[in-house]
């Protein structure tokens, strides 16, 4: 048998991840043909087929799997190894690959981004935003960013951003002068709501505690999407009530195109965690970010 080249077996690894060769060249930066030529030289080397292909799908064949079973960990080991020698570098290099909610990407993670590579200019950073909650690891990242309740045992966390969250609810002017403003949580039941709608469909109850009380309402959404720009466009537009991240609304509220609803209502929560899988040998993009937050969170103690 010819001998594989290490490459070829990192193509097979992504696109068995990724389940397709647009998803898994996406994030490693080349062209579909290329992994695909990859992949059909590993399997000629091999002398067997290790994926079934079609038109909608690409699947692995037994063969592939029995290979995947062995091959995704001892690259993974291969490539932690070489890397542990990018740690006695002045400054890491590689790239940093981060899959986090939407929240964060847009409100949270800028200004820590910033700073973290004006310290770090050889470590460039991949970020996908997504509210569904992933495997990192078999997805391709080398961390995740969620919030405790979604947050698995096995994992590391460390904490990034804000350490107290709140959920804020806000309305225009202009509707509540039409339709009048809720004294309790349970009068949002009679008025027109804005909800976020995740991708799979679900939409979170509103919860709101005064005192130790905890009220939960499901109310009806004149509005329902999982696009945080157009929830906050339509409540500015009077269109509804919203509850979302104080941190969204914020601008709004400070230049009073909206205005507090229930203000003595607004639940706080803790604020997001870094989190990945504890493995002896750890990217040095990752544990340079990882060395960055932890400093960031000692300078910002009291």
């Amino acid at each position: 048998m010819a001998e594989l080249d290490l490459a070829d077996l990192g193509a097979v690894v992504a696109v068995a991840r990724h389940r397709g060769f647009r998803g898994a060249a996406a994030m490693q930066g080349v062209s579909p043909s290329s992994l695909s030529q990859a992949v059909r030289r590993a399997e000629e080397r091999l002398g067997v087929r290790l994926f079934n292909r079609t038109t909608r799908s690409v699947t692995l064949t037994e063969a592939g799997e029995r290979l995947l079973d062995r091959l995704a960990p001892a690259l993974g080991e291969v490539r932690a190894a070489l890397d542990a020698v990018n740690a006695f570098r002045d400054s890491p290099t590689g790239t940093l690959r981060l899959n986090v909610p939407t929240i964060v990407a847009r409100r949270i993670l800028p200004p820590i981004l910033t700073g973290f590579l004006a310290a770090h200019p050889g470590i460039a950073v991949e970020v996908q935003a997504e509210d569904a909650f992933v495997d990192v690891l078999a997805a391709g990242f080398d961390a995740g960013v969620r919030y405790d309740e979604r947050l698995e045992q096995d994992m590391i966390a460390v904490p990034i951003g804000p350490r107290v969250q709140r959920f804020a609810t806000v309305a225009a002017p202009a509707y509540l002068a039409r339709h009048g403003t809720p004294a309790h949580p349970r009068d949002l039941l009679a008025h027109r709501c804005i909800r976020h709608r995740f991708v799979h469909g679900t939409r979170s109850t509103w919860e709101f505690e005064q005192g130790g009380r905890l009220v939960r309402v499901d109310p009806a959404s004149v509005v329902a999407t999982n696009v945080l720009e157009l929830e906050l466009a339509m409540a500015e537009a009077g269109i509804g009530i919203l509850t979302s991240f104080e941190e969204l609304v914020a601008d709004a509220l400070d230049a009073g195109r909206l205005v507090p609803v229930l203000p003595d209502w607004w639940q706080s929560f803790s604020g997001p965690f870094l989190y990945y899988p504890s493995r002896r040998l750890m990217p040095a993009p990752l544990r340079a970010f990882v060395d960055y937050l932890r400093g960031e969170q000692g300078r910002a103690l009291p």
